[in-house]
């Protein structure tokens, strides 16, 4: 076969793992990014790999409280009022994953893929000899009050039915004993003992594609503007001329839907712009992943400082950054950690490519037989990058993919 048996396109974390995956399989393997390795959401995540994460956005009855998200540009699910018309049709269909028949077939196809990469990751972190870069302290989540945590039991009773391992903790005292220094106002928790986060996501990413070039794979800078199937190829269009591979895999995060269009394939495609503020050593002395479900943001250890992020605002990939949103989630963060140190943070926001119904998409292309889709995993890339790696690999190998990939269908819309 040729150099490029395949290229990826997309080197972030769902494209480097995929990348990896594939070489080795024994395929070639060559990576083009228009930036470079976690040059976009895959440097400023919040590091966590959030297997209990299994409920979607779309949750039933969440229409009821869109008004308010045009009237609270700072809650945790926002919709700026300048793209509201724009993200009108993908709304309509988010209204529809909320269904009660949509939203448990979505819970079932979550769950499955968790599990599966869960166990892909592990097989991963074996492969790269990425131990020391991984984190397994647990998460809590944190409630004010027994009213929220009353709220918060029914999705715990899904998460346990689906083999999620919990412990309810009550009162500031169990929940000091976890993580000493919260704020009072936090009287109930839960603790998810199984929760795993990277040290680092950049520099995972980064040490994911060291070792792939280290085995012999090529990652490239290139803008790529077309795809198109020519025969048993396919020609990718870059301003610097053509480029032909047998297969192309599409793993572009939140910009994979253009490329896709320039096949004739459209995408209900969304963009979740994340933010957050990384706080230097010693902010606070951060034990376990702090998690303020009811304020939409999380705080994490990365890099030996800490991580202050989160929320959902759905604005396009155009509209100018409100880095309000970040200030805000600090502010918050201070008081409900009364000693932590907020000086010396650095701002970011991301983007995160996200479908109606929180799937991603995975699957071989409708109108390209050569081109493989990997990208829509919202917020959860880099917890499910490890397990799309494995199924897109079957695929492009043409054998059947150990997890039935029917729910993450590029056809389903």
């Amino acid at each position: 076969m040729t150099r490029n048996d395949i290229i990826v396109i997309g080197a972030g974390i769902i494209g480097i793992s995929t990348a990896l995956a594939l070489q080795a399989s024994g395929l070639s393997v060559r990576v083009l990014d228009r930036k470079g390795v976690a040059a976009e959401a895959s440097q400023g995540n919040a590091g966590a790999f959030a297997f209990t994460d299994i409920i979607p956005l779309a949750t039933p009855g969440i229409m009821r409280k869109a008004p308010k998200w045009l009237l609270d540009p700072m809650g945790p699910l926002s919709v700026p009022a300048a793209y509201a018309l724009n993200i009108a049709p993908w709304m309509l269909r988010f209204w529809r994953a909320s269904w009660p028949d949509r939203f448990g077939a979505a819970i079932a196809a979550q769950t499955s893929l968790m599990s599966f990469s869960r166990d892909a990751l592990e097989r991963q972190i074996a492969a790269v000899d990425g131990e020391e870069l991984i984190l397994r302290d647990g998460q809590l989540q944190l409630y004010e009050g027994e009213k929220e945590f009353q709220a918060s039991l029914p999705g715990w009773e899904l998460r346990r039915r689906h083999g999620v391992e919990f412990t309810c903790l009550e009162g500031a005292g169990a929940i000091a004993d976890l993580q000493p220094g919260l704020h009072p106002r936090f009287t109930h928790a839960v603790f998810t003992p199984g929760w795993m986060s990277t040290t680092d996501p950049r520099i995972w990413t980064e040490h994911l594609a060291r070792v792939f070039c280290n085995r012999g794979g090529l990652i490239d800078t290139a803008d790529i503007q077309k795809l198109e199937q020519q025969g048993d190829l396919v020609s990718l269009h870059t301003s610097s001329g053509p480029i032909i591979a047998q297969q192309v895999v599409v793993a572009g995060g939140a910009w994979s839907h253009h490329l896709a269009r320039t096949l004739g394939d459209q995408f209900p495609l969304e963009t979740e712009r994340g933010y957050n503020t990384t706080l230097p050593v010693g902010a606070f002395d951060l034990r376990t992943q702090l998690t303020f479900g009811g304020h939409g943001f999380v705080v994490t250890k990365i890099g030996g400082g800490l991580r202050v992020g989160g929320a959902v605002e759905l604005g396009g990939l155009k509209l100018p950054p409100n880095y309000k949103r970040a200030e805000n989630l600090l502010q918050k963060a201070a008081r409900f950690i009364p000693k932590l140190n907020t000086n010396g943070g650095t701002q970011w926001m991301g983007f995160r490519p996200s479908m109606p119904d929180s799937l991603p998409v995975i699957g071989r292309s409708p109108r390209a037989k050569n081109v493989l889709y990997a990208f829509g995993h919202g917020h959860l890339g880099l917890t499910q990058s490890a397990g799309t790696a494995e199924l897109i690999t079957a695929l492009a190998l043409g054998t059947t993919p150990s997890l039935s990939i029917t729910a993450y269908s590029p056809t389903r819309f």
